[in-house]
C-alpha cells in the first residue's frame, strides 16, 4: 500500500472513530430564528430548489469530499455518488492525488462513477500545495476527465500540512499558481478550506482570482490538526498539533463575514453542519450551497440507502425550518427574521 493510500485510510479511521472533533463550536447554535405560528404555506410545496454549476438541485446540498483506499474509496463513492443522483444534489470526491501518481484513475474515482450519477454536478479535488509541486493545468485537466467533472475543487489545507509529520510546509508561490490555474484552465475551480476558516479577505482574494466558488469549510466539524496528531507517532509531533485543537474561524462567523465581504459570489457552507437546522441557518447567514462530510461519513460506509436516508431527514428538517419561518423557498428563508 502506497504512503498516500495508507494515509488516507489512516484519515477515515480517526474521524470516524469520533477523536477528530473541533473544539471550537461551529457558531450556528447563536443563531435563532423568530417562530412564525401562523404560516400561510403547504409543507410540502416549499421549494428548496437551487442552480449550482449549471445544473438544478433539489436541494442547496454538497456532499463534500471524503477519501479513503482504494478498496474503502470504491464503495463510499457509488453509494455517495447514486444517493445524489437520487436525491438531486452535487458531490464531491476526495483527492485524487493518489489517482494521479498511479498514472491513471482508481477503482472509485473513473467514470463508472459518473455513470451512476448522470445528472449530478460531481466536483474533481486537488490539493493547493501540489500546484508548486509539478502540478498544472494538465494534471488538472487530468483530473476533470477522469470522472467526468463539473468543476474542480482545490483545497486549502496549511494547517493540517504543518501538523502533518509527511506534510508539505513550503506554500511559497502557491497563491500565484492557483491564480494561474484558474485563469488557464477551461473549467469552474472552487477553492475549499479543509476545518479550519476562510477569511473574508481570503474569501475576495480568492474571488479577485476568478473562481467560481469559495467554500468556506469552518471551525466545527473534523479538526485535520487533530486528525494528525491522532495519527502521528513522535510525542513532538503530537504535542505540535494538540496546541491546534481549537485553531480556526467558526464555520457561522466565515460564511457571515465572507457574504459581507464578497455580497455577489458563490458561497458555500460547510464545517459543523448538524443537521438540517444547521443547513438552514447557513443559508440565513448567506450561504448559497451547504456542504456536509463528516457528518454522513458513517451513513457511507453502511449503505446508498443510508445515506439517502441520511439526507432525506436533513432536507426535511431544512424544510421545517421554512415552514416555521414562513418561507416558501430559499429566497425567503435567506430574509427570514433572527432573534436578537
Amino acid at each position: 500500500m502506497s504512503e498516500i493510500v495508507n494515509r488516507k485510510d489512516q484519515h477515515l479511521d480517526v474521524v470516524l472513530s469520533g477523536r477528530a472533533a473541533h473544539r471550537l463550536d461551529s457558531g450556528f447554535a447563536g443563531v435563532r430564528f423568530v417562530h412564525e405560528a401562523l404560516p400561510d404555506l403547504d409543507h410540502g410545496k416549499i421549494d428548496l430548489g437551487a442552480d449550482f454549476l449549471g445544473r438544478r438541485l433539489k436541494a442547496p446540498l454538497l456532499i463534500s469530499s471524503m477519501t479513503g483506499g482504494p478498496a474503502r474509496a470504491e464503495a463510499i463513492n457509488a453509494r455517495l455518488a447514486e444517493a445524489a443522483q437520487h436525491l438531486g444534489i452535487a458531490l464531491a470526491v476526495g483527492s485524487q492525488r493518489a489517482a494521479l501518481e498511479a498514472d491513471g484513475a482508481t477503482p472509485g474515482l473513473d467514470m463508472a462513477l459518473r455513470l451512476k450519477a448522470p445528472d449530478t454536478p460531481i466536483l474533481a479535488n486537488i490539493g493547493a500545495a501540489q500546484l508548486t509541486r509539478g502540478f498544472g493545468v494538465d494534471e488538472a485537466r487530468r483530473v476533470l476527465d477522469m470522472i467526468a467533472a463539473d468543476a474542480l475543487i482545490v483545497h486549502l489545507n496549511p494547517l493540517q500540512e504543518a501538523c502533518q509529520p509527511e506534510g508539505d510546509r513550503d506554500w511559497w508561490g502557491v497563491g500565484a499558481a492557483l491564480e494561474a490555474l484558474v485563469k488557464a484552465i477551461d473549467a469552474p475551480v472552487v477553492v475549499k478550506e479543509t476545518g479550519a476558516g476562510i477569511s473574508a479577505a481570503t474569501a475576495r482574494r480568492l474571488f479577485d482570482m476568478g473562481v467560481a466558488a469559495v467554500d468556506v469549510a469552518g471551525a466545527g466539524g473534523s479538526n485535520w490538526a487533530t486528525v494528525e496528531g491522532e495519527r502521528a507517532e513522535g510525542g513532538g509531533d503530537k504535542a505540535h498539533a494538540a496546541a491546534f485543537a481549537d485553531w480556526g474561524v467558526p464555520t457561522a462567523r466565515a460564511i457571515a463575514e465572507a457574504r459581507a465581504a464578497c455580497p455577489k459570489g458563490v458561497i458555500i457552507g460547510s464545517g459543523g453542519i448538524r443537521d438540517g437546522v444547521d443547513a438552514a441557518r447557513a443559508i440565513r447567514l448567506g450561504a448559497d450551497m451547504v456542504g456536509q462530510a463528516t457528518g454522513v461519513l458513517a451513513a457511507a460506509t453502511v449503505s446508498t440507502e443510508a445515506v439517502v436516508e441520511h439526507f432525506q431527514t436533513l432536507i426535511r428538517q431544512m424544510r421545517t425550518v421554512c415552514f416555521c419561518t414562513g418561507s416558501a423557498n430559499l429566497t425567503a428563508l435567506r430574509k427570514a427574521p433572527l432573534q436578537d
